[in-house]
């Protein structure tokens, strides 16, 4: 065999070989997986042209956390759909906030339309997104108008305490710990510490003086502050870990402080029996509420301070109360100053005052 012979045969051999391993390669690959729904139930309701979704993240939540809602409603070209308004149909639920992406076309020129919401349950309990209605209409026609209505969705707002609520315990307070004596070298070193760290706060608080003038000012809505705050509360787990007098200590001060930041009433300098005069004299509030508001602070005063341990109801409707109160007297023009708070804290931007 010529030397010609053998290198065809090895080039040959060689593209075979690679022509074999991309036939495995195709045969071995996967499909590309397809990236799960951010929504756990999706309705699905159809009408002639119009085809109509209703999405939930989750059909069951604790009163802490929010529920988002999508409304996605897909109309055949030459229709115009009209969709639902949501802001009075929804029983125990606020609306937190809402937005929509815009229109889009999809798959054969259809228009797509969508509309997401975050709600706010007020209180515990089970709970429907009630049928929604649709109205479509020829767009060349108007007499021919027609509805779609969706089915009804169950929701179930868990309690604050969970499963657990017939066996809270208040935790023994803890005994004195002896605080131990520093070294020698541990006073220089915290001296040293202390110098570096002012000299460090006095650059920091110059930088800041000559940024200041550039800060966007950040703002956000009385009861969303108050709401972040009842979220952190929940987080805390004081309910759990039987520290119910600091539960009511601190469910007490959120309120206080969402009364002055809403009515401008100064709630938490005041004792309940001062917080009650003011109260009595201001005209923000309908009676019932005003009355409400007194047994609120004195059962929470029994609590902190006459060693009156509540039931487990008794704690649930204490956070019931708060928030349905909030939720009843939310605004959007009653605003706060969040810059200086952390991004978490601070979502809403305003304008610059």
């Amino acid at each position: 065999m010529t030397v010609t012979a053998i290198q065809r045969l090895l080039i040959g051999s060689v593209l075979l070989g690679a022509s074999l391993y991309g036939v495995s390669g195709c045969k071995a690959r996967k499909a590309p997986e397809v990236k799960e729904s951010a929504y756990g139930v999706d309705k699905k309701v159809e009408r002639g042209p119009l085809t109509v979704h209703v999405r939930l993240d989750h059909d069951k939540i604790t009163i802490a956390q929010t529920l988002r809602l999508e409304l996605e409603a897909q109309s055949q070209p030459g229709y115009k759909v009209t969709m639902p308004k949501i802001d009075k149909a929804l029983e125990g639920f606020g609306l937190a906030d809402w937005d929509s992406p815009g229109d889009r076309l999809g798959e054969k020129n259809t228009l797509i339309k969508t509309y997401r919401y975050r709600l706010e349950p007020m209180v515990s309990g089970k709970y429907q997104i009630p049928a929604l209605t649709f109205h479509f209409q020829d767009a060349n026609d108007p007499n021919k108008a027609y509805t779609l209505d969706t089915e009804p969705i169950d929701v179930e707002v868990t309690s604050l305490l969970g499963d657990d609520r017939a066996k809270l315990t208040i935790a023994d307070i803890e005994g004195v710990v002896g605080v131990p004596r520093p070294r020698s070298y541990a006073v220089v070193a915290a001296i040293v510490a202390l110098g570096l760290g002012g000299l460090g706060l006095g650059i920091g608080m110059a930088l800041r003086r000559r940024r200041a003038v550039q800060t966007r000012r950040l703002f956000k809505p009385a009861h969303e502050v108050a709401y972040d705050r009842l979220r952190a509360l929940v987080r805390q787990g004081l309910v759990e870990a039987g520290r119910v007098k600091e539960f009511y200590q601190a469910v007490s001060d959120i309120l206080r402080h969402y009364i002055e930041d809403r009515f401008s009433l100064k709630a938490p300098e005041q004792t309940t029996e001062e917080f009650l005069v003011t109260l009595s004299q201001s005209n923000d509030l309908p009676a019932p509420d005003k009355a409400a508001l007194g047994e609120f602070l004195r059962h929470c005063d029994l609590v902190k301070f006459a060693r009156h341990q509540p039931t487990a109801e008794q704690i649930q409707q204490t956070f019931d109360l708060v928030k349905a109160f909030i939720e009843k007297t939310r605004s959007q023009q009653h605003v706060l100053d969040v810059t200086d708070q952390t991004p978490a804290e601070a979502v809403v931007e305003g304008v610059t005052p």
